[in-house]
Protein backbone atom coordinates (compact mmCIF):
# COMPACT_ATOMS: atom_id res chain seq x y z
CA UNK A 1 0.00 0.00 0.00
CA UNK A 2 2.83 2.60 1.45
CA UNK A 3 4.45 2.31 -2.23
CA UNK A 4 1.15 2.43 -4.35
CA UNK A 5 0.08 5.71 -2.32
CA UNK A 6 3.56 6.94 -2.77
CA UNK A 7 2.86 6.64 -6.61
CA UNK A 8 -0.44 8.21 -6.31
CA UNK A 9 1.43 10.99 -4.34
CA UNK A 10 4.17 11.98 -7.19
CA UNK A 11 1.49 12.04 -9.80
CA UNK A 12 -0.35 14.20 -7.80
CA UNK A 13 2.49 16.49 -7.53
CA UNK A 14 2.52 16.20 -11.11
CA UNK A 15 -0.94 17.27 -11.52
CA UNK A 16 -0.83 19.52 -9.43
CA UNK A 17 2.41 21.59 -10.99
CA UNK A 18 0.55 21.35 -14.38
CA UNK A 19 -2.64 23.05 -12.68
CA UNK A 20 -0.60 26.21 -11.59
CA UNK A 21 0.36 26.68 -14.80
CA UNK A 22 -3.48 26.47 -15.96
CA UNK A 23 -4.50 29.13 -13.02
CA UNK A 24 -1.51 31.39 -14.58
CA UNK A 25 -4.20 32.16 -17.73
CA UNK A 26 -6.27 35.11 -17.66
CA UNK A 27 -9.87 34.46 -16.90
CA UNK A 28 -11.38 34.82 -20.37
CA UNK A 29 -8.77 33.00 -21.75
CA UNK A 30 -9.43 29.96 -19.84
CA UNK A 31 -13.23 30.02 -20.24
CA UNK A 32 -12.82 30.93 -24.08
CA UNK A 33 -10.18 28.48 -24.97
CA UNK A 34 -12.25 24.70 -24.58
CA UNK A 35 -9.05 22.97 -25.04
CA UNK A 36 -6.95 24.84 -22.19
CA UNK A 37 -10.56 24.85 -19.82
CA UNK A 38 -11.15 20.65 -21.08
CA UNK A 39 -7.21 20.30 -19.77
CA UNK A 40 -7.99 22.44 -16.55
CA UNK A 41 -11.36 20.60 -15.57
CA UNK A 42 -9.66 16.99 -16.64
CA UNK A 43 -5.89 17.86 -14.39
CA UNK A 44 -8.21 18.83 -11.44
CA UNK A 45 -10.70 15.90 -11.37
CA UNK A 46 -7.49 13.60 -11.98
CA UNK A 47 -6.16 15.20 -8.65
CA UNK A 48 -9.14 14.95 -6.47
CA UNK A 49 -9.61 11.57 -7.30
CA UNK A 50 -5.95 10.53 -6.51
CA UNK A 51 -7.37 12.46 -3.21
CA UNK A 52 -10.15 10.30 -2.70
CA UNK A 53 -8.38 7.11 -3.82
CA UNK A 54 -5.66 7.50 -1.22
CA UNK A 55 -8.60 8.43 1.41
CA UNK A 56 -10.55 5.16 0.84
CA UNK A 57 -6.61 3.19 1.07
CA UNK A 58 -5.92 5.14 4.26
CA UNK A 59 -9.48 4.77 5.48
CA UNK A 60 -9.72 0.65 5.18
CA UNK A 61 -5.86 -0.24 6.26
CA UNK A 62 -7.12 2.02 9.61
CA UNK A 63 -10.34 -0.05 9.39
CA UNK A 64 -12.10 3.55 10.19
CA UNK A 65 -15.75 3.92 9.25
CA UNK A 66 -16.62 3.41 5.67
CA UNK A 67 -17.70 6.71 3.72
CA UNK A 68 -20.69 6.85 2.03
CA UNK A 69 -19.98 10.17 -0.22
CA UNK A 70 -16.74 11.21 -1.54
CA UNK A 71 -16.37 14.30 0.66
CA UNK A 72 -16.96 12.19 3.59
CA UNK A 73 -13.57 10.20 2.83
CA UNK A 74 -11.63 13.85 3.78
CA UNK A 75 -14.04 14.48 6.09
CA UNK A 76 -13.05 10.95 7.90
CA UNK A 77 -9.39 10.85 7.61
CA UNK A 78 -10.07 14.87 9.65
CA UNK A 79 -11.98 13.30 12.73
CA UNK A 80 -8.87 10.30 12.58
CA UNK A 81 -6.36 13.00 12.58
CA UNK A 82 -4.74 11.68 9.66
CA UNK A 83 -4.94 15.03 8.15
CA UNK A 84 -5.91 18.36 10.21
CA UNK A 85 -9.97 18.62 10.94
CA UNK A 86 -10.08 22.52 10.33
CA UNK A 87 -7.98 21.75 6.87
CA UNK A 88 -11.00 18.72 6.49
CA UNK A 89 -13.43 20.94 6.63
CA UNK A 90 -12.34 23.39 4.47
CA UNK A 91 -11.03 20.49 1.85
CA UNK A 92 -13.50 18.02 2.29
CA UNK A 93 -16.51 20.24 -0.23
CA UNK A 94 -13.72 19.97 -3.15
CA UNK A 95 -14.92 16.10 -3.37
CA UNK A 96 -18.10 17.80 -4.56
CA UNK A 97 -16.12 19.14 -7.32
CA UNK A 98 -14.91 15.51 -8.81
CA UNK A 99 -18.44 14.87 -9.06
CA UNK A 100 -19.62 17.66 -10.83
CA UNK A 101 -16.46 17.22 -13.29
CA UNK A 102 -17.43 13.69 -13.80
CA UNK A 103 -21.13 13.68 -13.87
CA UNK A 104 -22.58 17.42 -14.80
CA UNK A 105 -20.01 18.37 -17.50
CA UNK A 106 -22.68 19.94 -19.23
CA UNK A 107 -23.50 21.90 -16.03
CA UNK A 108 -20.31 23.15 -14.86
CA UNK A 109 -19.83 26.86 -13.62
CA UNK A 110 -16.58 27.81 -14.89
CA UNK A 111 -16.65 30.45 -11.98
CA UNK A 112 -15.93 27.32 -9.58
CA UNK A 113 -13.85 25.58 -11.43
CA UNK A 114 -11.57 28.95 -11.97
CA UNK A 115 -12.25 29.80 -8.21
CA UNK A 116 -10.14 26.32 -7.46
CA UNK A 117 -7.52 27.07 -9.68
CA UNK A 118 -6.42 30.43 -7.88
CA UNK A 119 -7.07 29.97 -4.63
CA UNK A 120 -7.33 26.27 -3.34
CA UNK A 121 -4.25 23.97 -5.13
CA UNK A 122 -2.20 24.28 -2.50
CA UNK A 123 -4.77 22.52 -0.54
CA UNK A 124 -3.61 19.62 -2.72
CA UNK A 125 0.00 19.85 -1.47
CA UNK A 126 -1.33 20.23 2.31
CA UNK A 127 -3.04 16.95 1.42
CA UNK A 128 -0.03 15.25 0.39
CA UNK A 129 2.30 16.42 3.01
CA UNK A 130 -0.08 14.97 5.64
CA UNK A 131 -0.56 11.44 3.65
CA UNK A 132 3.30 11.40 3.36
CA UNK A 133 3.78 11.94 7.05
CA UNK A 134 1.52 9.15 7.48
CA UNK A 135 3.38 6.54 5.77
CA UNK A 136 6.48 7.79 7.32
CA UNK A 137 4.85 6.72 10.86
CA UNK A 138 3.60 3.33 9.33
CA UNK A 139 6.03 0.00 9.10
CA UNK A 140 7.30 -0.90 6.04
Amino acid sequence: MKKEIYEKLELLKKYVEILKGYANYPRSKLEKDFTLRGAAERYLQLSLEIVIEIGEMIIAKEGFRKPEKHREVIEILGENKIIPAPFAVKFAPSAGLRNILVHRYGEIDFEIVYSHLRKNLNDFDTFAKHAALYLKKQKQ
